[in-house]
């Protein structure tokens, strides 16, 4: 007989290092994310808080907790939220989650998550490649994610946020360009 272990927000509280929650299960994180990593995700919050200009509703962070509900904790590595008055962890979902990928994420971000920020009604998911330099847009409509395409070099406006928003991918990925 195979036992398996269900944890909660309570047990997660008490872990030391980085992990996320998914459904009860417990996945730790990777080492900190490499430098190339770091650097795009940063370029991505850069661009969302300048295109945000002086809106007071919503704020762009890195790498913050999103309780979902009790057993599943996720940190994705950007989002914009709005309206959230919890200090400690969103309870909301954001109005746009970004998942850098990395070769040991990739499938928790493509699969797992995807299908969670779906659920949960995230209006958009941003899959970037830092290798390909790519990112890929997802908008929820109807109740399930369309893809609006894939952006290397190009503008994305988000046009469903309580702010306005976008992401420039071409400055996002032009340190990287040779």
């Amino acid at each position: 007989m195979c036992v398996v272990e269900y944890y909660t927000y309570d047990d997660y509280c008490q872990w030391k290092g980085e992990w996320e929650l998914i459904r009860g299960v417990p996945l730790a994180m990777a080492p900190a994310p490499m430098i190339n990593h770091q650097i795009i995700a940063g370029n991505i919050l850069f661009e969302l808080k300048k295109s945000m200009g002086k809106c007071q509703e919503c704020v762009a962070l890195g790498e913050a907790d999103w309780k979902v509900n009790d057993d599943t904790v996720l940190k994705p590595d950007v989002v914009l939220i709005c309206n959230e008055t919890n200090e400690a962890y969103m309870t909301k979902a954001p109005e746009i989650v970004v998942e850098v990928i990395s070769k040991s994420t990739a499938k928790r971000d493509e699969v797992h998550k995807f299908k969670i920020y779906e659920e949960e009604k995230v209006k958009y998911y941003v899959l970037v490649y830092p290798t390909d330099l790519k990112a890929k847009v997802y908008r929820l409509e109807h109740n399930r994610y369309t893809k609006e395409g894939d952006f290397s070099l190009e503008s994305y406006d988000f046009t469903e946020t309580t702010c306005r928003a976008s992401i420039d991918f071409g400055n996002v990925f032009e340190r990287f360009r040779k």
